[in-house]
């Protein structure tokens, strides 16, 4: 086993673009589609009326009030050409008591912000019309019982004082890793087939090698090289990028190496219906974009309600391990809490993978 190992690791040792490649866009991939770095965003704002600095320095300070955006006040022509060649997702055209979204693309962004000047408009709006019923300036005092009001409202969980705040951006950071890790794990099986073809397999099986070392040097540098790229991307996100992805890290990579070890499996039950890596090529990379889609993590939790998509999703182990992650990142449960999503893909990695060294075996025969 250690042989075939090494002789898998020494290809990629003398051609590491791919896997580098895969890294690079397992990151790109989240920040393009996720919405840039987590970190606080610069929101350009101006207005076109009359008394344009006054309405700008008015509402520039109303809005300078989350700690997620700041709003920054540009020329109209700047803003609207940054919004033109896409260097800004959103603008807003501010006016003495409306205002204008300008969108370059539809970004998760985009729609908090709107929330956020959505709230803004509609407060000042209230305090405008209390200070016509009443007269006189009543903003002090209405900030004041504000701040202080008789009645209440706290949110609490059902299990802890703090509710868990939702971020698509983390889900979609392991969701674009683990689809990008897919297809590092399948090509480095199909190795299989390729060494079958090139006539590798038979000089090894007249070796002394037993085919159950053979076998598993295949698949052990698979699974080795594909948490390579997995415990990469997450370092990088949550150390240099400054991403959420929970305090349980450890936890984590031991989901994502039994999420690796069912997908190894798949990849190998593909293997055994394919004869040449060609045909694997042609079926592998056609499956595996559909995984992440009938599974919804591309999506908010619970938009996918349909019985069948959601049975066809627990077939394969991206659905366990997407609910699994959630679960640690947001609600911070721990191994007894996942223990069923651990064991719901070991079982898929174990009868996947019986099914196709099975299958692999008979065509060799």
């Amino acid at each position: 086993m250690k042989d075939v190992l090494w002789a898998q690791f020494a290809k990629d040792k003398r051609k590491p673009l791919l896997v580098l490649l895969l890294i690079v866009g397992s990151i790109a991939a989240t920040l393009l589609f996720g919405g840039g770095l987590q970190s606080v965003t610069t929101v350009v704002i101006f207005s076109e009326e009359a008394n344009a600095a006054e309405i700008e320095k008015k509402w520039g300070g109303l809005l300078n009030t989350n700690d997620t955006f700041t709003f920054e006040v540009v020329e109209p022509d700047k803003a609207r050409e940054d919004i033109k060649k896409g260097n800004s997702d959103v603008a807003v055209k501010l006016m003495e008591d409306d205002y204008r979204l300008l969108v370059s693309k539809n970004m998760p962004s985009v729609s908090s912000v709107e929330q956020h000047v959505k709230k803004v408009f509609l407060q000042e709006a209230q305090i405008r019309a209390v200070e016509s019923q009443e007269g006189g300036d009543v903003r002090e005092e209405i900030e004041s019982y504000l701040d202080d009001p008789p009645f209440q409202l706290v949110a609490q969980g059902l299990d802890s004082e703090q509710i868990t705040a939702y971020n698509i951006r983390t889900q979609l950071l392991f969701a674009f890793t683990f689809l990008i890790s897919m297809f590092l794990l399948g090509f480095k099986v199909n190795n299989v087939t390729q060494d079958k073809v090139a006539g590798i397999w038979d000089r090894m099986i007249l070796s002394p090698l037993k085919k159950t070392n053979m076998y598993s040097g295949y698949l052990l540098y698979s699974f080795l090289i594909t948490m390579f790229q997995i415990v990469v991307v997450l370092i990088v996100f949550k150390y240099v990028l400054q991403y959420d992805v929970g305090d349980n890290l450890w936890l984590i990579i031991l989901i994502a190496a039994c999420f690796t070890f069912g997908m190894i499996s798949i990849a190998m039950l593909i293997t055994g219906f394919v004869r040449t890596p060609e045909q694997f090529y042609a079926i592998y990379p056609s499956v595996i974009p559909v995984i992440p889609l009938v599974s919804g993590v591309y999506m908010m939790p619970g938009t996918i309600t349909n019985p069948v998509l959601l049975f066809i999703a627990d077939l394969f182990p991206l659905a366990h391990a997407m609910e699994a992650i959630m679960s640690v990142v947001f609600y911070g449960t721990g191994l007894q809490d996942v223990l069923m999503s651990l064991l719901y893909m070991l079982l898929i990695g174990i009868v996947a993978m019986g099914v196709g060294i099975n299958l692999v075996e008979r065509r060799s025969n």
